[in-house]
């Protein structure tokens, strides 16, 4: 039986070879239906943070667990849905092909004409995914990770590169998820949409957790109105006292 927290780490390190220290003694929990932006400068840890949590790298040291399970456990990687920024997707599919596979690989998907609506993929069915523009292709990526009806969702960069409008029409797709409860964690180098879709921030700088709260708890830590202000405040201050 699955937990019902959807994240938990404990006292997780990274360590590549060469000695090269990605993560250190990283301990992060979501609460279930939580909104979660993990934000850092490149090279915080982020990236690795996130592939530990989806299995596709082990930690040197700690635990990472994904409802109580493995992240590698079939049982758990079924529950989370993932838009990664490195995503490739045959061109040669049409839009409803794409989405009609990945249901296929979900014990109990969402319906296809339901994402493509939530997606607002709608009168792009039957479009070739070569043929999509840039946001278009976001999109379908945003349907491919949620069309599995995952409680998880694991969104990386998810609106980077995109036009104002296309990029507000995301957040209120995400929105919708959230008020249906599932839990999200959102990595962004946006921070004013970090600010309007979290409910819970989390700074990383070097590796560790260095602010976590809301964006106001953020926002008051820093002494300031603006995350962006905060962000670079509580990353810079806590990264040089981190190798102090």
């Amino acid at each position: 039986m699955l937990d019902s927290v959807p994240v938990r780490l404990a006292g997780v390190a990274k360590v590549y070879p060469g000695d090269i220290v990605a993560v250190r003694d990283l301990s992060l929990t979501v609460a279930p239906g939580q909104t979660l932006a993990l934000l850092g400068p490149n090279g915080a840890g982020k990236t690795t943070t996130i592939r530990m949590i989806l299995g596709l790298a082990a930690p040197t040291s700690g635990v990472v667990r994904v409802f109580g399970r493995d992240p590698r456990d079939s049982a758990a990687r079924v529950q989370i849905g993932t838009m990664l920024q490195s995503a490739e997707m045959p061109g040669t599919l049409t839009v409803r092909e794409h989405i009609t596979l990945f249901s296929s690989y979900y014990p109990a998907p969402l319906a296809v004409d339901d994402v493509i609506h939530l997606a607002a993929l709608d009168g792009l069915e039957s479009r070739l995914a070569q043929r999509l523009s840039g946001g278009q292709r976001q999109r379908l990526a945003f349907a491919l990770a949620i069309c599995g009806d995952p409680d998880l969702l694991v969104l990386d960069e998810p609106t980077s590169g995109l036009d104002i409008e296309s990029r507000v029409m995301l957040w209120e797709r995400i929105r919708v998820l959230a008020a249906r409860g599932k839990s999200i964690i959102i990595t962004t180098h946006y921070l004013a949409e970090a600010d309007a879709l979290a409910d819970r921030i989390a700074f990383i700088a070097r590796g560790s957790i260095v602010a976590d709260g809301t964006p106001a708890e953020i926002k008051a830590r820093a002494g300031t109105r603006e995350l962006e202000a905060a962000y670079l405040a509580l990353t810079k201050i806590d990264a040089l006292e981190a190798v102090s």
